[in-house]
């Protein structure tokens, strides 16, 4: 006995895809309609947004204007640091003219040509031009680290300004909106004229090339069924195999949504939004005893049946107890053996008799 349990449902796609309106707008143009196959680029509809173009240009000028001003300090400070080289250049010469001056001086004092005095002087001012070389040297280090930071800090300025004139150049281009996927546009929910808001849905796109089928299962028949079992889509255009991939965790209006996910071509005809019928393997049963489901009783429960004597032409009275159930089947557990007949139609009517007879 095959267990199977059975629902309906439609066909959605795998993958699916709601395009929101990124700024503020107005729709001046929808340049596709529902039912039109469109590639990521294809624009659906065209927004406007005057405030938006004025903020786009502000950005650009503050931009341009940032850039301006770190090229001009950079020009501004690259001047002075060649200016401190400069005088570090020619403080340096002036030491090393000091230095010549005192090693003359010296060698003239050696051979009495010149007083004590004027050696002691030419040596003082020849180290104090060599000390002033090394402050000079120490300003001049000092100041490409201030340079550095003053460009630093602009350039952060610039960047900070740039990256606001991308943003608004990116809402601009957001007023065209884009599929942003291969497919076909299913839905449009706005018109021209209207006014949008961020985060507004504006259109549905889908893969219609990839489809799978969410089935309502009686959350009485769905406690069996596990992921990764076998199930068979009828389309009314054909049959197409099956296995479920997820299993709703919460009950609505008595039903289970079950997804399964198809396996092989699609039927011709199927679409999006098709209704379906979905049967579930549960488990095949061996070695049981089972008939075709009786107008009443459920699974698990014991039942009374009319049970066919051929040999006197009656229908007699009998419990049965019945176990576990598939979409048309029914195991028995107790009451019946192999080939006996029994009637499976609602037999309500003569609940008050235990024997009919049959013409």
């Amino acid at each position: 006995m095959l267990r199977r349990v059975r629902g309906i449902g439609y066909l959605v796609p795998e993958k699916i895809r709601w395009i929101p309106a990124a700024t503020d707008g107005r729709v001046e143009r929808i340049r596709v309609l529902p039912g039109a196959a469109v590639n990521k680029d294809a624009v659906l509809v065209e927004l406007s947004n005057p405030e938006l173009n004025l903020a786009a240009l502000e950005a650009e000028f503050r931009l341009k204007a940032a850039e301006a001003e770190y090229t001009d300090l950079k020009v501004t400070l690259e001047s002075k640091r060649l200016d401190q080289l400069a005088a570090t250049a020619r403080l340096k010469a002036e030491n090393r003219q000091a230095q010549l001056r005192a090693d003359r001086d010296e060698m003239l004092a050696e051979e009495g040509l010149a007083p004590d005095l004027t050696v002691q002087l030419s040596r003082v001012t020849a180290d104090e031009l060599a000390s002033r070389v090394v402050l000079e040297e120490k300003r001049l280090e000092i100041s490409d680290e201030s340079v550095e930071a003053q460009l630093a800090a602009q350039l952060v300025k610039v960047e900070e300004l740039r990256a606001v004139h991308r943003l608004k150049l990116r809402q601009l281009a957001s007023l065209k909106v884009r599929a942003d996927i291969e497919g076909v546009l299913q839905e449009l929910s706005i018109e021209v004229g209207q006014q949008v808001t961020p985060g507004t849905n504006l259109a549905r796109v889908s893969d219609p090339s990839r489809l799978k089928a969410e089935i309502k299962i009686a959350e009485t028949q769905a406690k069996d069924i596990q992921h990764g079992m076998p199930a068979s889509i009828d389309t009314r255009n054909g049959v197409i195999r099956g296995s479920v991939v997820r299993i709703d965790p919460a009950a609505q209006n008595g039903t289970v949504a079950v997804d399964v996910k198809l396996e092989g071509p699609l039927p011709r005809g199927a679409r999006p939004d098709l209704n379906v019928d979905g049967i579930i393997e549960l488990e095949r049963l061996e070695n049981v005893l089972y008939v075709d489901r009786p107008a009443i009783g459920h699974e698990k429960s014991v039942v009374t049946l009319f049970k066919l004597a051929r040999e006197t032409g009656e229908a007699i009275r009998i419990s049965v107890k019945l176990g576990r159930s598939s979409v048309d089947k029914i195991e028995i557990q107790e009451g019946l053996d192999i080939e006996d007949e029994v009637i499976l139609s609602d037999m309500s009517a003569w609940d008050g008799y235990d024997r009919i007879r049959l013409d």
